[in-house]
């Protein structure tokens, strides 16, 4: 569904798969100086939202996802993964419970084929899952100004829903939002995400992704839960072996006039490629930066073209992510010489 807020002066939609939504409003730097500040928000409207209800929806969503969610106390937020059987990620997902309702937020376009999959999962729990993704807009603005559900954010931000089309007295709208707060652009808020470290599904992964590469371990996977699809790859990476890439963030020559594209080969001198660029964006302080993921051989000190853009890379998933068990297996064994 197409943002009404761009049609407001100076709106210019985003690029795929984010086209519904404002890219910038005609000012993206003072517009992220405006969301950074508190006094903005971002239309993230074409993300989806999925809705869980029953008596059974946490020990349901703990048995199919990568989160302890067996006990979740009303407004109490977690991200959450949806694994392949191999443990490649197909879901990202950020949590919330009202008290009677699970909620979800994911990526543009993937709230039909996930509720879909937990439909076909249900058997005999008593839940009910539904795409309301029609009916309620996701936005990202000031800590404190949500409602009820509300998920913590990158920057200090929170992210909430507003209802789509409501009229006056109905409760609060995009357009109603929008005559309180200053409009800021996705742009705005992709470069505050990628200050942040933050991976985003389907920008900075692909088919082959698992979560130890993105540093998903930390934030959406507990490690000390009971049996779920994918668990045993998380298992064996954690435990025996380093995962075969990793996300590293990027300081990209200023001097050049262009960003990298989403999908870019980034290379070492040389001319061999050792990944591709994620998610790209002009920070208002930093300048033109990007997240991407590299094989986890690639020197941690090594200049890096991405795009053909110069660009020096800071660690985000260290080189040895997932490789407990050989670290303390080198340690006895030095320790009995």
């Amino acid at each position: 569904m197409e943002s009404p807020l761009l049609k407001l002066p100076g709106a210019v939609a985003a690029d795929s798969p984010d086209r519904e939504v404002a890219a910038h409003y005609g000012e993206p730097a003072h517009e992220q100086r405006a969301l950074e500040a508190g006094t903005g928000f971002t239309d993230r409207s074409d993300r989806g939202v999925v809705t869980i209800t029953g008596a059974d929806r946490h020990r349901w969503l703990h048995s199919l996802l990568s989160q302890h969610l067996e006990v979740m106390k009303p407004g109490e937020a977690a991200q959450a993964l949806l694994l392949s059987p191999n443990g490649h990620v197909e879901h990202h997902m950020h949590l919330v419970d009202d008290g009677e309702t699970v909620w979800a937020h994911v990526e543009p376009g993937a709230a039909p084929s996930l509720v879909e999959f937990l439909d076909r999962m249900r058997f005999m729990m008593r839940v009910e899952v539904a795409d309301v993704s029609e009916e309620y807009a996701v936005v990202t603005g000031p800590a404190g100004r949500g409602g009820e559900i509300v998920w913590p954010d990158v920057a200090g931000l929170e992210t909430w829903l507003v209802r789509r089309g409501a009229e006056e007295g109905e409760g609060e709208s995009l357009a109603s939002l929008a005559g309180e707060l200053r409009p800021a652009g996705l742009w705005a808020y992709e470069a505050l995400r990628i200050a942040a470290h933050h991976p985003r599904m389907g920008r900075d992964t692909d088919h082959r992704t698992i979560p130890h590469e993105m540093g998903w371990i930390d934030s959406a996977v507990h490690l000390a839960k009971g049996c779920y699809r994918g668990q045993e790859t998380v298992a064996r990476v954690h435990n025996l072996g380093r995962p075969p890439r990793r996300l590293v963030f990027l300081h990209l020559d200023g001097s050049v006039d262009t960003l990298p594209a989403h999908g870019d080969p980034v290379e070492i001198p040389g001319g061999r490629t050792v990944g591709f660029v994620g998610s790209a964006a002009r920070h208002h302080e930093l300048g033109p930066i990007a997240l991407a993921l590299v094989k986890r051989n690639v020197p941690v000190d090594a200049d890096l073209l991405a795009g053909g853009v110069a660009a020096s890379q800071e660690v985000v998933v260290s080189p040895d992510t997932g490789a407990n068990a050989k670290i303390d297996l080198r340690r006895t064994a030095a320790n009995r010489a």
